[in-house]
């Protein structure tokens, strides 16, 4: 999103760490109608730092209040497992969309989580598709025979230009506007708004 995450002058490490406010830690308009709250290697330190903190899975939830209704939607982006700081994004959370790699273990993964967490799910989408394997639609099959969740019409496909944007620091939709990845995206991010229209 173009924004020199090592040169900011606090991050959400600072935020839950109770360092810094949210208006110190918000990166306005970094891309137009978009504020990011940005994230360095800093936050690896967060889990051991909030150790004996008072109510710590809450904190993110906290501040993410204070400025909600001045958006129509906050997104919070967690790695692949059930930290302290993923705990933290799935109590502020009122929904959880699920992106699933097209490989060998994803289901078992997603069961796992789906146990695990006790938000309502919005959704499942399948990433980082290869129509020329039969594993990813071995993988997409398995998943609509075994999940009771829905599951996104949009299937996001592996596209070199998808790989190529973060390097450049800009999102798909200012990088390579026509490509595949950044159709199959705007193609999500519709279905999305709009689910549960008829």
């Amino acid at each position: 999103l173009g924004i020199d995450k090592d040169n900011v002058a606090y991050t959400v490490y600072d935020l839950l760490i109770g360092e810094a406010t949210m208006d110190q830690v918000l990166c306005k308009e970094a891309i137009e109608n978009l504020d990011v709250i940005p994230a360095n290697i800093d936050l690896s330190g967060a889990e051991i730092e909030l150790l004996d903190t008072e109510n710590k899975e809450y904190i993110l939830r906290d501040e993410v209040l204070k400025i909600r209704s001045n958006y129509d939607y906050v997104i919070i982006d967690c790695p692949p497992s059930l930290s302290m700081l993923t705990i933290n994004s799935m109590t502020t959370a009122d929904t959880v969309l699920v992106p699933i790699q097209c490989e060998y273990y994803a289901l078992e993964g997603l069961s796992q989580l789906i146990k695990t967490i006790e938000l309502e799910m919005e959704g499942v989408v399948f990433t980082m598709y290869d129509a020329r394997t039969n594993l990813s639609l071995q993988v997409v099959e398995n998943v609509k025979d075994n999940l009771d969740q829905t599951i996104y019409k949009t299937i996001i496909p592996r596209n070199i230009r998808l790989a190529e944007a973060p390097s450049h620091g800009l999102p798909i939709n200012l990088y390579d506007p026509r490509s595949t990845g950044a159709e199959s995206y705007m193609l999500l991010a519709d279905e999305v708004i709009h689910k549960g229209e008829e």
